[in-house]
């Protein structure tokens, strides 16, 4: 597995290696001993797996607070997705920066979003599934976010505020501005 960094060095992208033959092909999507190699020590307790119907769907931003904080390993199974990364760590350089990514079932490219990032993503095709696993389990109490389409973020959504699809939490998050940062 090749593990890169992205603009912000803490997110990383993630390259699994691909063995085709006249089948198809086989990977090993997550690898505890190679991630451990590449300096990345994460106990993964839950897996995550969305559908979404329509392209333009957009999941996001979300983080949970401390004391259950997710690290997040994503990956797209169907279709493709513009994943993004913003960065809630205070005293952070890069804080209220973000990275974005295509993730896709083609390539199989996973992202590495961790503890201190706001987490979302658009899809960019019909019937796309996203699977992601992370480092504690869910928590309502300790759910956040921040909006999505955020000017002061900078982020370049592949869709409009009018052809965006989201749930009725995801419409009213707050912007970075109001957020005390809990990281």
């Amino acid at each position: 597995m090749d593990v890169r960094d992205t603009a912000i060095p803490a997110v990383k992208l993630l390259i699994p290696r691909r063995f085709p033959d006249q089948r198809g092909w086989f990977t090993e999507s997550y690898n505890r001993r190679a991630l451990r190699a590449a300096g990345i020590e994460i106990d993964f307790v839950q897996d995550n797996q969305s559908y979404s119907a329509q392209k333009g769907t957009i999941r996001g931003l979300h983080f949970q607070r401390p004391p259950a904080a997710q690290d997040k390993l994503v990956r797209v199974l169907r279709g493709a997705i513009l994943d993004v990364a913003v960065d809630l760590r205070s005293g952070s350089p890069t804080y209220g920066r973000h990275v974005s990514v295509r993730l896709d079932a083609e390539s199989g490219h996973q992202l590495l979003v961790p503890i201190g990032f706001a987490h979302g993503f658009c899809t960019l095709e019909p019937d796309t599934e996203v699977a992601y696993k992370v480092s504690d389990h869910y928590a309502p109490d300790q759910d956040g976010g921040l909006i999505w389409n955020d000017p002061d973020l900078g982020i370049a959504w592949p869709v409009t505020p009018e052809e965006a699809l989201l749930s009725e939490k995801d419409k009213i998050l707050p912007r970075l501005a109001e957020l005390s940062s809990p990281f």
